[in-house]
C-alpha cells in the first residue's frame, strides 16, 4: 500500500519538477536572448555612433578644405594681380625718373616690397591650396617640394611611388598631401633628421604611405597628444583608414597609413 502511494506520489512529483525544470531552462534561454540581442543593439548604436561621427568629421574637412580653396584662388587672383599691376607701374616709374637720384632709390625700395609682397602672397596661397595638387597628382606636388627642399642642402627628401598605383580622388590625395606636410613639418622643426623617405604602394584597393625620418624619434617613446597628431589621425579615420606611428628600432620615426580606395 505504501510502496503503491509513494509511486502514486513519484508519478504527481515528476511532471511537476519537469515542469518547473522546463519553465527555467526557458526563463533562461530567454533571458540570454534578451541579452544578446540588448548586446547587438549596443552595438549597432555603436556603429551607427561611429559613422556618424565619421560623417560629420568628413564634411568638417571637407568644408575646411573648400573654404581654403576659395581663400587661395581669391589671394592668388585678386591680390595677386593687384601686387603685380603695382610692380608694372613702379617699373615704368623707375624707368621714367631713372635720371632722378633722389626718387629713384625710393621707387626700387617700393619695387623691392611690393616684389616681397608677390613672393608671400605666392607662398601662402600655396600653403592654403597647392594649385599643381590639382594639376599634376599628389606624387608630382611632393617630387616638386622635395625637390625645393633638398635644394637647402639641410635635408634629403626622398619620394617613392609604385608605378601601378593607382589614380587617386580628391579627398584621399588631398588628405595624404596635408599629413605627410605634417609629418615633415614635424621632422623639420623637431628630428633633427638628414633625410625622409616617403614611400607609396598600393594593393588589394588599400594605398599604403610609409613616411620614415633618421632622427632623433618620439622623445618620450610614445604617442604625442599634440594638435599636429590629432588631426593626422582625424583625416584618417575621416577616410575610413588607419594611422600608427612610433620610433623605428634602428632609430628614427615612422609612420604608416593605409587607407581603402574609392572607385
Amino acid at each position: 500500500m505504501e510502496q503503491t502511494q509513494a509511486l502514486d506520489f513519484i508519478n504527481t512529483l515528476l511532471p511537476l519538477v519537469s515542469t518547473i525544470f522546463i519553465i527555467a531552462v526557458g526563463v533562461v534561454m530567454l533571458n540570454q536572448h534578451f541579452r544578446k540581442n540588448l548586446y547587438r543593439q549596443k552595438l549597432a548604436q555603436e556603429e551607427l555612433k561611429n559613422i556618424h561621427q565619421q560623417e560629420l568629421l568628413r564634411s568638417s574637412i571637407q568644408v575646411l578644405e573648400t573654404e581654403r580653396k576659395r581663400i587661395a584662388q581669391d589671394i592668388h587672383d585678386e591680390l595677386g594681380a593687384v601686387l603685380s599691376i603695382s610692380r608694372m607701374h613702379v617699373v615704368q616709374l623707375e624707368q621714367l625718373h631713372k635720371e632722378d637720384i633722389a626718387l629713384l632709390p625710393a621707387l626700387q625700395n617700393v619695387r623691392n616690397l611690393t616684389e616681397t609682397a608677390i613672393a608671400a602672397m605666392r607662398r601662402i596661397s600655396h600653403e592654403l591650396m597647392p594649385l599643381q595638387l590639382e594639376t599634376f597628382g599628389l606624387i608630382k606636388t611632393l617630387e616638386a617640394m622635395a625637390t625645393q627642399a633638398n635644394k637647402t642642402g639641410e635635408i634629403n627628401i626622398e619620394i617613392i611611388a609604385a608605378p601601378d598605383l593607382q589614380t587617386l580622388v580628391w579627398p584621399i590625395k588631398i588628405g595624404l598631401y596635408r599629413i605627410n606636410m605634417e609629418l615633415i613639418n614635424n621632422t623639420l622643426k623637431h628630428a633633427h633628421a638628414k633625410t625622409i623617405q616617403i614611400e607609396f604602394s598600393s594593393s588589394n584597393n588599400i594605398i599604403t604611405c610609409q613616411y620614415s625620418d633618421d632622427g632623433i624619434g618620439i622623445v618620450d617613446n610614445g604617442v604625442t597628444d599634440g594638435l599636429g597628431h590629432k588631426s593626422m589621425e582625424g583625416r584618417v579615420n575621416s577616410l575610413g583608414g588607419n594611422f600608427t606611428m612610433g620610433n623605428k628600432e634602428t632609430g628614427g620615426f615612422y609612420a604608416r597609413i593605409e587607407i581603402p580606395i574609392v572607385a
